[in-house]
């Protein structure tokens, strides 16, 4: 027997030439997409991972209908920590992230150049992919704090979250609201759970958290002390929610967190946008892969908050317009008329 090394030759570099045009051809069809989010121990970032996880298929994957991803085809989605609404908005029209998540407030703010954002350029290329789910303002404190009321953190060490999220800007609104500005607080910038740390540790009286709840930080929290939520109620909250539309009064429930009372509040949306610039088919297929069957498995088990994101609340409260690729899917889910 005999063997041709030249024949042999040729064959393997006409199987490298075929592996390099079919990995070529993958890399072509690979796209990535990331979802700002927030810091790792509140609600958008692991709904963001949930989200991401429904909306992916890369390459490879089995199909849809054989218990396969039924995310957009060749799409790898990622969530990305952040420090929140107001860097979310600035990395979308910056082009640092293809999208993110942000508070309604914000955003509409952000796009119109009004409100917290008077004097800015306003974010005309922002667009909504979905509105998702409702946020509550928490304003933790020690049970035996004696805090029980905004303005009882007059002359207290108060964590506003870091400048650049959306509970940064809606602490100080109800600090506003309350009568109070920052010269009437010791005024920290912790996050998840640093504050939490902090708030045990006797560094601050209190901080806020803007929040689907139950968020995790928080979880934690009162199952090592005992806390209060303390309500953002009276005279101030009727204030905020009559000057800012985007603030509605709502309660976070007893059992929420251990040994937490219900305690009335005030909320806001929290909505999934884009830049105008991304591509309308894309995101038309990443809205359609957002509301399939198999997403909807995913949300309802992967967060507390995923059984509230609904296709038929995904334009509640949207003041930012659709991305076109959205208002397409939505008008052709008959949502949109």
């Amino acid at each position: 027997m005999t063997f041709s090394f030249k024949g042999l030759k040729a064959a393997a570099v006409g199987a490298v030439l075929v592996t390099g045009l079919a990995t070529a051809a993958a890399a072509q069809d690979l796209k990535f997409f990331t979802i700002g989010t927030g810091g790792t121990a509140y609600t958008y970032y692991p709904v963001g991972g949930v989200i991401a996880n429904a909306i992916s298929k890369p390459p490879g994957s089995r199909e849809c209908d054989a218990g396969g991803s039924c995310g957009v085809e060749g799409l790898i989605a990622s969530a990305v920590s952040s420090r929140g609404s107001v860097d979310n908005v600035n990395a979308i029209i910056s082009g640092l992230r293809n999208s993110g998540f942000a508070q309604s407030d914000v955003a509409y703010w952000a796009f119109t150049g009004t409100g917290t954002m008077e004097g800015k350029e306003p974010a005309k290329d922002l667009r909504t992919i979905a509105a998702l789910f409702e946020e509550h303002i928490h304003l933790v404190a020690l049970a035996d704090s004696g805090i029980n009321s905004v303005a009882d953190l007059k002359g207290k060490r108060v964590s506003l979250d870091e400048p650049g999220s959306g509970t940064y800007v809606d602490a100080n609104l109800i600090l506003e609201a309350n009568g109070l500005g920052l010269d009437d607080v010791t005024a920290e910038a912790l996050k998840g759970g640093a504050a939490s740390e902090a708030l045990r540790n006797g560094k601050i009286d209190a901080f806020f958290v803007v929040a689907g709840y139950p968020t995790g930080s928080l979880v934690e929290l009162a199952s090592a002390a005992d806390i209060k939520l303390v309500p953002i109620d009276g005279d101030g909250a009727a204030a905020l929610t009559e000057k800012y539309g985007f603030f509605a009064a709502s309660d976070i429930p007893e059992g929420a967190y251990e040994g937490v009372a219900t305690t009335t509040t005030v909320a806001v949306g929290a909505q999934w946008f884009t830049s105008a610039n991304e591509d309308e088919e894309l995101i038309y297929n990443i809205t359609k892969a957002l509301w399939n069957e198999q997403s909807r498995k995913l949300l309802d088990v992967g967060h507390a908050k995923g059984k509230t994101i609904t296709a038929e609340s995904a334009l509640n409260g949207v003041g930012v317009p659709l991305h076109a690729g959205a208002e397409r899917f939505y008008k052709e889910a008959g949502l949109l008329k």
